[in-house]
């Protein structure tokens, strides 16, 4: 199976960035975990139309509303999108860490497997050796959370079906996801113009704080903009595969930054996603090489 080279660049990339965005939300910890989701939406709309000014594509993303099949399929990504961003920061405001987490162990097994069984891709030996490596770590850590994880498969299962959506939708990636924050944009607005009126908003207490708050609309655009074009021109199986480097990068962080307790389970199953990982970067390096041989 030949690789896109550059689809590879943007799946690494935004992953390596949600990856590092636990750093990032930590600096935010003085604001409330749903004031950050409202400026997500908010500043994150701000940044695609400033992109779509400079690239000279405002109308063409406005004219993707024009059509009904579009508007709806949008509306859905949107919000889809927003569930998985609002089951997270849910999980987060009530003690749930570590079964969120366990999520996102489990959303590239269902990403992959919509892959499979709706788009029909076929894998490798090398990938299949991969996913089932991959789906042995998750199988662990799973069992040793030792309940019915319901908000991990809430977040798995939500960015599932939104990358399926991406996958099949036929546009720009900043122009749909332009018209993905502008869905998103009311709820946002209301709950940033409560908080105002009663004195509860972090936003505007500070200029440097509030910068801050801003900037989350470039870095939640940037990586998603890098997924989208990812997710439009590999398999969704490879997309999917790729999605453990952001546990990876998460567990790397909070061992080493954040000194999170490293239980003998978690390495046990790291090591098992851990060499998937190792066997996938060979296999994709591999493709990419010979993609390369075949356009000289």
């Amino acid at each position: 199976m030949k690789l896109n080279s550059l689809g590879i660049f943007y799946g690494v990339g935004a992953y390596v960035i949600w990856g590092l965005l636990p750093v990032y939300w930590r600096w935010l910890e003085r604001a409330s975990a749903y004031e950050i989701l409202a400026n997500r939406g908010v500043w994150s709309l701000v940044v695609c139309l400033i992109f779509l000014t400079f690239q000279k594509q405002l109308r063409a993303a406005l004219k993707l509303i024009t059509n009904i099949k579009t508007f709806f399929t949008l509306a859905l990504s949107s919000f889809l999108l927003t569930l998985n961003w609002g089951i997270y920061i849910w999980a987060v405001s009530v003690d749930r860490v570590v079964e969120a987490s366990l999520g996102y162990y489990m959303t590239p097994l269902v990403v992959v497997c919509f892959g499979l069984l709706i788009l029909k891709e076929k894998l490798d030996m090398t990938q299949k050796l991969s996913l089932t490596l991959a789906g042995i770590g998750v199988g662990i850590l799973t069992v040793a959370f030792g309940q019915i994880p319901l908000v991990a498969f809430g977040l798995a299962f939500s960015w599932g079906c939104y990358s399926l959506v991406k996958k099949r939708l036929d546009a720009g990636s900043l122009q749909t996801l332009s018209i993905e924050m502008l869905f998103a944009l009311p709820p946002s607005l209301i709950y940033m113009f409560y908080l105002m009126s009663t004195n509860q908003a972090q936003f505007g207490t500070d200029l440097g704080f509030s910068l801050s708050l801003m900037s989350a609309g470039l870095l939640t655009v940037i990586p998603l903009l890098m997924f989208n074009s990812a997710a439009t021109s590999l398999p969704l199986t490879i997309t999917g595969l790729l999605g453990y480097i952001n546990p990876t990068i998460m567990f790397l962080v909070g061992f080493v930054l954040f000194h999170e307790p490293l239980t003998f389970t978690k390495i046990f199953g790291f090591v098992f996603i851990w060499i998937a990982l190792i066997l996938l970067g060979i296999n994709m390096y591999r493709s990419g090489r010979a993609s390369n041989q075949s356009k000289g």
